[in-house]
C-alpha cells in the first residue's frame, strides 16, 4: 500500500501514512495535538491547517470561508492526504499539553477568587483527624526464626506466621511472583525481610518481599482524571506529607473535548486503545517528573488511587464506554476490583495495586463520591449543595440523612468548547473582563499577563456579567447596541473583545449571539438541574446551608457575576464555599485510609442517582433558566440591571 509522509510545522515531525487518511489522523500518529473539540466529525471548526505543499481532498464545511480556502486552509479532520504533504499547524489550531504554573496549579487545587472575604476553603476530614491513619499499601519489617529440625514448617507458612504475630489478619494471600523468589530471598537477607502489604477488600496482599528493612521508601499517588485536566499528588504513606503536586492537560482533548465525543471515538476501530494510551501517557508522565523531582524510585511508589468520572475511568481501565451513552445509560461497573496498576498501563512498582473510587451511575463517577468524602457533606445536618461545573455538571444536594445527585447537561462551553473563541483556562486565556459603559472600552487580564489567546470559562461569566450591566445585552442574550465594537455575522451580531493587533493569534476575539446562546444553555442546565433537584426533595434553596463548588473552574468564579448571569442560586454569599479540587482531595484520603475507602464504598452504595429527563417539570425548569439571570426575578433579589 502506497504511504505518503507529512510533515507537520512547527513542530517539524514527520509521520508515513496510508492513502486515504485524514490530516487529522496523520497528527495523532505523528504525536502532534490539534483542537478537535468535536472529536473530528466536521463541526467545530477548531481543527484549521494551512496545508503548504502537496494535494488533499476536502470536504466542504460552513467552519472554512471562501478567503480561507484561498489561503490553503482547511480543516485537519475531513481533508484526505492524495500526496506527501507539508503541513502548518497555526497557534489557534494546536493544543499545548504544558504543565500548569505552580500559580496556576495552588489557584486551581485551593485558591479563591471571590470578592467574598468570608468564604474560606473547607479543611478536609482526614486533615481533621476523622480517618485513621491506615494507607491502602504498608510496609512491615520482619525478623524471622530460621528453620530448625523442630520447626520446619514451609517458607511461606513462616511468613505469614511471622506477619500474623505483629498484626491479625483475616485473610492473607500473595502471588506466584513472590513465591518464586521467596526461599533464596529469606536465606540471602538472613530471614530479615520487608513485606509491603495491600488491602484487596477483606484480603491483605503480600504485594512484595524485599530484603532488609526499607519500610522508610514507601509511597503512594493520588489522582483526579478529569475530562480536561489530570491533577497527581505524591504522598509518603508513612508521614502522610503530600511531596509534590502536578497537572496537565488530559492528552484525550486531541480525540474530543467532552465525555460523549470521547465514547463516539473509542467506538471506532482503534478508538479505544487510542484513547487510553492517551490518559496513561499523561499520568505516566505526570508520575515520572515527580518521582524525578523528589529523588524516588518508581520501584517504591506502591499504589495508586485514582477519582474521575465514569467514562474517564472506563478509557484508564480500557473497559469499553459505549453504553453510557445508551439509553438506559449503564456502565459496565461502578465498583472496580483493586487491580495491577502495570495492568492498566500505570508505570510504577510493577506489582503496586491501583484502586479506582466507585461511582453512582454513568453520569455521576467516582469524583462525586470523592467530593463528597473531602466536603464532608454526608456529616452535615443541615442540606448542602456540591456543585462540580463542568461539561457533565454533577450536582449533589444532601446531609447526613440522605444523598441525591443527578448531572446537568451543561456541555462544555464554560470549558471553551463551542464557542468561537473559547479555549481552556491557560496561558493568554483572558479571565477576567471589565466593559465601560460610556464608551464600551474593555480591559481584561489574561492568564499568566500573556498576549490574548481566547477566553476562558471564568471569562465568559465576566463578559457576559459586563454585558448585561453595560446594556450591550438583553436579558434573553441579545445584543441590541451600536458601535464600533458591533457586528453583524452569519452567527448574528458580535461583539469585539480584542481586536487582531491586541491578539497572540492574529485574528479578533469576539463573542457572536449564537455563542451567547450556546453558553445561556449551559449556565441554565447547572441552575435549572440545581433548582429541580431541591424542588424533587420538597428544599426550598434558601434552606440550604452551604453550597459546596469543587473543580478547578470554580477557583476563577467571581460569585457575584456567577449570580448575576444566573448560573447560581441567588443564595446569602457567605453560603458559597470554594473546595477546590474535591476529586483529589478524595482521592489522596482514600489512599491513606482504609476506613476512607471504606466510606468513600458506603456513599457511593448510598447516594441516590436522580434523572433529570424523567422529571416531567424539568424542561419547564430550563426553558425558565433560558434568560439572564432567569425568567422569574424574584428567585434573583439581589441582582439589578
Amino acid at each position: 500500500m502506497d504511504k505518503f509522509k507529512v510533515t507537520f510545522y512547527p513542530d517539524n515531525k514527520t509521520v508515513r501514512v496510508e492513502k486515504d487518511r485524514t490530516i487529522l489522523s496523520a497528527a495523532i500518529s505523528a504525536g502532534v495535538y490539534i483542537n478537535s473539540a468535536c472529536g473530528g466529525d466536521g463541526v467545530c471548526g477548531r481543527c484549521k491547517v494551512i496545508v503548504r505543499k502537496g494535494r488533499v481532498a476536502s470536504q466542504a464545511s460552513g467552519a472554512i470561508s471562501l478567503e480561507e480556502k484561498k489561503n490553503n486552509i482547511h480543516l485537519a479532520c475531513s481533508t484526505i492526504i492524495q500526496s506527501d504533504l507539508e503541513v502548518e499547524i497555526p497557534e489557534s489550531s494546536r493544543i499545548n499539553f504544558d504543565k500548569l504554573t505552580p500559580e496556576e496549579l495552588e489557584e486551581r487545587l485551593s485558591g479563591l477568587y471571590s470578592k467574598a472575604e468570608d468564604i474560606q476553603p473547607v479543611k478536609t476530614k482526614l486533615e481533621a483527624g476523622v480517618f485513621k491513619h491506615s494507607p491502602f499499601a504498608t510496609k512491615l519489617y520482619l525478623e524471622l526464626p530460621r528453620p530448625t529440625l523442630n520447626d520446619s514448617i514451609s517458607d511461606l507458612e513462616r511468613l505469614y506466621r511471622g506477619l500474623r504475630q505483629l498484626q491479625e489478619f483475616p485473610v492473607v494471600q500473595t502471588g506466584l511472583f513472590n513465591i518464586r523468589q521467596l526461599g533464596e530471598l529469606l536465606r540471602d537477607s538472613e530471614w530479615s525481610v520487608t513485606l509491603t502489604l495491600g488491602k484487596r477488600n477483606d484480603t491483605v496482599e503480600i504485594v512484595l518481599v524485599e530484603p532488609g528493612d526499607t519500610t522508610k521508601k514507601n509511597f503512594g499517588l493520588a489522582f483526579d482524571i478529569g475530562t480536561t485536566t489530570i491533577s497527581g499528588q505524591l504522598v509518603d504513606l508513612n508521614s502522610k506529607k503530600i511531596l509534590g503536586t502536578k497537572a496537565t492537560y488530559n492528552q484525550q482533548a486531541a480525540f474530543g473535548s467532552d465525555v460523549i465525543t470521547r465514547i463516539v471515538y473509542a467506538g471506532n476501530s482503534d478508538g479505544l486503545e487510542k484513547l487510553h494510551n492517551a490518559v496513561c501517557d499523561t499520568i505516566n508522565e505526570i508520575i515520572r517528573e515527580m518521582a524525578a523531582e523528589h529523588h524516588i524510585d518508581l520501584n517504591d511508589v506502591n499504589c495508586i488511587v485514582c477519582s474521575g468520572n465514569t467514562t474517564m475511568i472506563h478509557l484508564l481501565l480500557s473497559v469499553d464506554p459505549a453504553h453510557i451513552r445508551k439509553e438506559p445509560y449503564v456502565p459496565t461497573a461502578n465498583f472496580l476490583p483493586v487491580v495491577r496498576a502495570a495492568e492498566a498501563g500505570i508505570n510504577i512498582n510493577p506489582r503496586g495495586l491501583l484502586y479506582c473510587v466507585p461511582g453512582v451511575s454513568s453520569y455521576v463517577g467516582g469524583d462525586t463520591t470523592a467530593g463528597v468524602l473531602s466536603s464532608g457533606i454526608y456529616q452535615r445536618e443541615e442540606p448542602c449543595i456540591l456543585i462540580d461545573i463542568g461539561t457533565n455538571g454533577e450536582i449533589l444536594l444532601g446531609n447526613k440523612d440522605f444523598l441525591v445527585a443527578c448531572a446537568a447537561s451543561a456541555g462544555p462551553a464554560f470549558e471553551g468548547s463551542g464557542v468561537t473563541s473559547g479555549m481552556r483556562a491557560s496561558a493568554g486565556a483572558i479571565q477576567k473582563v471589565n466593559i465601560n459603559k460610556n464608551d464600551l472600552g474593555v480591559t481584561y487580564s489574561t492568564i499568566q499577563d500573556k498576549k490574548p489567546r481566547g477566553i476562558c470559562g471564568s471569562g465568559y461569566i465576566d463578559l457576559l456579567s459586563s454585558m448585561l450591566e453595560t446594556g450591550i445585552i438583553d436579558k434573553s442574550g441579545k445584543i441590541n447596541v451600536e458601535g464600533s465594537r458591533i457586528r453583524s455575522t452569519e452567527n448574528g451580531k458580535e461583539f469585539v473583545v480584542c481586536f487582531k493587533d491586541e491578539t497572540d493569534i492574529g485574528t479578533d476575539i469576539v463573542i457572536n449571539e449564537a455563542d451567547i446562546e450556546n453558553l445561556k444553555r449551559s449556565k441554565g442546565a447547572i441552575y435549572s438541574a440545581t433548582a429541580i433537584l431541591a424542588k424533587h426533595l420538597d428544599i426550598e434553596l434558601s434552606q440550604i446551608s452551604k453550597l459546596f463548588i469543587a473543580g478547578g473552574f470554580g477557583t476563577y468564579l467571581d460569585i457575584e457575576k456567577a449570580v448575576r448571569i444566573g448560573l447560581l442560586p441567588d443564595l446569602e454569599r457567605s453560603k458559597f464555599v470554594f473546595i477546590g479540587n474535591s476529586a483529589l482531595a478524595g482521592a489522596r484520603q482514600v489512599l491513606l485510609s482504609n476506613q476512607a475507602m471504606a466510606m468513600a464504598e458506603k456513599l457511593a452504595s448510598t447516594i441516590t442517582y436522580f434523572e433529570l429527563s424523567v422529571d416531567p417539570k424539568y424542561m419547564d425548569e430550563y426553558s425558565q433558566a433560558l434568560f439572564f439571570p432567569h425568567t422569574d426575578l424574584a428567585r434573583f433579589p439581589t441582582v439589578k440591571f
